[in-house]
């Protein structure tokens, strides 16, 4: 049987994650949301007060530390946090603690014993880049950042969660600069990914797109 990679990059709110599940669902394939890895850990290294530049700390946290999914849910040694990591608040704390080498070190190799053996696809920010560089299918999710911004409000909206679309948007743009400007895997497009503007998209036709981008590469 043949085993098909799937990496899925681009900036925040540009639906990775919404889209990679439906994608996995179709297809039968197990999806891993990155973004919600280096969510918990931001949540549980906040939450023990440990700041960015106590990497002894860290590191030690980190040994400690245990990710997985389970039937769709983010769990953190033990504990479902699949809804409390998608706050606005826990958003920063992963982009601030997601600069730190040997936390992306940590999680890149949970990522990659994830994907071994097994039709995968996973969506992030370096995914395609470093992460599964030999992925049989890249693709790079973008679209405007006042669309991705109304897209996250309306999603906190729709989960009782209050909401300022500016700030959103002003929050997106931040995030789009540090993640492309960091030292350590830079968001960026794979030089073998194929670019995918959702801005004017729904839903239904981002997934069905992939779809049969992947259906096209199982085959060969």
């Amino acid at each position: 049987m043949k085993y098909v990679s799937v990496a899925v990059d681009g900036p925040a709110g540009s639906g990775k994650s919404t889209i990679t599940k439906m994608v996995a669902e179709k297809l039968g394939f197990n999806y891993v949301d990155t973004g919600a890895m280096y969510r918990a850990v931001g949540l549980k290294l906040n939450r023990k007060g440990i700041k960015p530049d106590d990497l002894i700390s860290i590191s030690n946290v980190l040994e400690e530390t245990t990710i997985d999914f389970v039937n769709g849910k983010i769990i953190l040694d033990g504990d479902d946090v699949s809804d409390i990591i998608r706050t606005q608040e826990i958003s920063k704390f992963a982009s601030i603690y997601s600069q730190i080498p040997e936390v992306r070190s940590k999680l890149v190799d949970i990522q990659r014993r994830i994907a071994a053996g097994k039709s995968v696809i996973m969506d992030g920010r370096d995914i395609g880049t470093n992460v599964l560089t030999d992925a049989e299918l890249k693709v790079f999710l973008t679209a405007d950042s006042m669309v991705r911004a109304r897209r996250r409000y309306e999603e906190l909206r729709s989960k009782g969660v209050n909401a300022n679309l500016d700030d959103i948007h002003e929050e997106i743009k931040d995030r789009d600069y540090q993640d492309m400007n960091r030292k350590l895997n830079p968001l960026a497009q794979a030089e073998d990914a194929i670019r995918l503007d959702t801005s004017d998209m729904t839903i239904d036709e981002v997934v069905n797109t992939i779809v049969a981008m992947a259906a096209r590469v199982s085959c060969n």
